[in-house]
C-alpha cells in the first residue's frame, strides 16, 4: 500500500488515567486500551514515522482558526492530575508545521500559533505512550476549532498536501474520547442511548466502512457528550483518498467514557529508495522475528535437555536479545513429533527478573512435573519439539469481552485461592464458554461457582523446523 508521506493514521483515547503515575491502582481497568496503545506505537516504529501529528480537543480552542503549539520543544506534565513527575517533551518540526499553514491558508483556513503553553492532556496522554513505547521523532501538536465538520475534513486533506510536499514520513494521531455517558457515574451525565454513538463508531471502523462516521446523526452525536469526533473527521479527511486499512484495536468504557484505539491507515514498511530495498526490509524484519522464535524455543530445548541428562539447572545465558532480558511471565509447552502434548506448564505473573530465567524454570518444569505425565526420559528428547508462549498482563474482563482465538482466560472464585488458565488458540476450544468451563475444571472450581475473569494475549514462538 502506497499512502504518499502520510504512512499511519489513527485514533487513540487520551484519559489521565491511563497514565501509571497518575492512575496507580486503576489502570488495571484501563488495561485494554494501555495494552492497545502499545501495539498502535509498534505499528507506528514499523511505519517509519519521522514526525507524529497530533490533534487534541483540549488545546486551547478558537472559533475561527486550528490552532498549533509553537515552541521549539514541546512539553507537556501532568503536574494537574497529582503526577507531575510524569512528563513528556519532543522536538517541533518546524518545517511540517509550516508546510501545513501554507497549505491550509491555501484552503482558506488559519493555523494560529500560540507560545509558551505546556500540552494539554489530549496531546500529552497519547504522546506519552508513544514515547514510553519507544518511538522517538519530531511533534507536530495541534488543536481543531468550531468550524463546520466539512471545514474540519477538508483541514485533513491540508495536513496530508503538506506532509507531501515536505517529503516527511509522518503519522497521524487523532486524540479524542468517544461517548461521555455511558453510565450513571460518568462525568457527564447517564443517557441510556448514549452507547448508540459508540456502537456506531466502533462498527464502522471494523467495517471498514469510516464514510459512517462523517455521516453520523448529529443529535446522536450531541447526546452522547464526546469529545472526540471533530478529531476523527480531521483524520478522514487526511485518509480520504488514501487506501483505508481499518481496524479496532481496543474498546472499553469503564468508567463511562468510551475509549477507543483504531487504526484507520497504515503503510506497514518503510520506504526506501527502491522497491527491492523494499524487500530487503521486510526480509529483515522476517529475519529478526525467526531470531527471536529460535532465541526462546532454542533455550527451552537447551534446558530441558541438559535437565534430563545432567541433573543441573543451565545458568541464564548472557544474550544481547533484548526480549529475553524483559520481564515477563510464560507458559512451556513440549509435543512429540506427531504433536502430542508431552507436558506444558508455566506462570501467570512472572516469578523471575527476566525472561530468560523464567523460561529455563517453566521449561524444566514441564518436562518432569506436569501432573498429567511421567517425566520426559533421555531417549525422547530427540523426538520432542518446543514452543513457548509470551503473556501479556491479564486484565480485568467481562465474558462478552473474551474471545479464545485471541485471547487467553484466567478464572478465579471470589475468594481467589482457586485460579485457572486456558490459553488462547487451542484446538477444540470455539467459544467463550468452553475456555472458561475448562480452564474452571482445571482449578477445581466447582460448577455454578461465580468466577472474576481476566483475559490476556500472547506471543507464540514454535520450534521452526526438527532440532536433532
Amino acid at each position: 500500500m502506497s499512502t504518499g508521506s502520510i504512512v499511519f493514521a489513527g485514533i487513540a483515547p487520551h484519559p489521565p488515567i491511563m497514565v501509571p503515575e497518575v492512575g496507580r491502582e486503576a489502570i488495571a481497568e484501563v488495561r485494554g486500551s494501555i495494552e492497545a496503545m502499545r501495539e498502535f506505537t509498534e505499528r507506528v516504529i514499523e511505519s517509519g514515522a519521522e514526525t507524529v501529528v497530533l490533534i487534541s480537543p483540549h488545546a486551547p480552542l478558537d472559533t475561527r482558526a486550528f490552532v498549533a503549539y509553537d515552541d521549539a520543544q514541546l512539553y507537556g506534565d501532568f503536574a494537574n492530575f497529582r503526577a507531575p513527575d510524569a512528563r513528556v517533551e519532543a522536538p517541533l518540526d518546524e518545517e511540517l508545521l509550516q508546510a501545513i499553514s501554507r497549505a491550509s491558508s491555501e484552503q482558506g483556513y488559519e493555523v494560529m500559533r500560540i507560545h509558551g503553553y505546556n500540552l494539554d492532556h489530549g496531546t500529552a496522554v497519547p504522546l506519552y505512550f508513544l514515547q514510553r513505547n519507544g518511538w522517538h521523532g519530531s511533534v507536530v501538536a495541534l488543536g481543531y476549532s468550531f468550524l463546520s465538520n466539512e471545514d474540519h475534513l477538508r483541514f485533513g486533506s491540508s495536513i496530508k498536501r503538506a506532509a507531501d510536499e515536505v517529503g516527511r514520513r509522518t503519522a497521524f494521531v487523532a486524540s479524542g474520547d468517544l461517548s461521555h455517558r455511558l453510565k450513571p457515574e460518568a462525568p457527564a451525565g447517564y443517557n441510556p442511548q448514549a452507547y448508540l454513538f459508540d456502537q456506531e463508531v466502533v462498527g464502522a471502523i471494523r467495517d471498514a466502512a469510516p464514510e459512517r462516521i462523517v455521516n453520523i446523526n448529529q443529535d446522536l452525536r450531541k447526546m452522547a457528550g464526546e469529545c472526540g469526533y471533530r478529531s476523527m473527521l480531521v483524520a478522514l479527511g487526511l485518509t480520504e483518498k488514501i487506501q483505508q486499512t481499518c481496524e479496532v484495536l481496543s474498546y472499553e468504557a469503564p468508567f463511562g467514557v468510551g475509549y477507543l484505539v483504531a487504526q484507520l491507515a497504515r503503510e506497514e514498511a518503510p520506504d526506501r529508495d527502491s522497491a527491492t530495498s523494499r524487500g530487503e526490509s521486510e526480509l529483515e524484519k522476517q529475519g529478526a522475528r525467526r531470531q527471536e522464535h529460535e532465541a526462546l524455543t532454542t533455550l527451552a530445548r537447551q534446558a530441558v535437555e541438559t535437565f534430563i541428562r545432567e541433573g543441573r539447572i543451565i545458568a541464564k545465558p548472557s544474550s544481547t536479545d533484548a526480549m529475553l532480558e524483559q520481564r515477563a511471565a510464560c507458559f512451556v509447552s513440549i509435543k512429540t513429533d506427531e504433536g502430542d502434548l508431552r507436558g506444558c506448564i508455566g506462570t501467570i505473573e512472572p516469578a523471575k527478573e527476566t525472561l530468560a530465567e523464567e523460561l529455563i524454570a517453566n521449561a524444566v518444569s514441564s518436562a518432569t512435573r506436569d501432573p498429567r505425565f511421567a517425566p520426559v526420559a533421555p531417549a525422547e528428547l530427540s523426538h520432542l519439539r518446543y514452543s513457548v508462549d509470551v503473556l501479556s498482563t491479564p486484565e480485568p474482563a467481562k465474558f462478552e469481552e473474551l474471545d479464545p482465538k485471541v485471547y487467553g482466560v484466567i478464572v478465579e472464585d471470589e475468594s481467589g485461592s482457586r485460579r485457572g488458565l486456558l490459553l488462547p488458540d487451542l484446538k477444540g476450544v470455539e467459544t467463550a464458554s468452553q475456555q472458561v468451563d475448562i480452564a474452571a475444571r482445571k482449578a477445581g472450581i466447582a460448577l455454578a461457582t461465580p468466577l472474576k475473569l481476566f483475559r490476556f494475549r500472547v506471543e507464540r514462538y514454535r520450534e521452526s523446523a526438527q532440532v536433532n
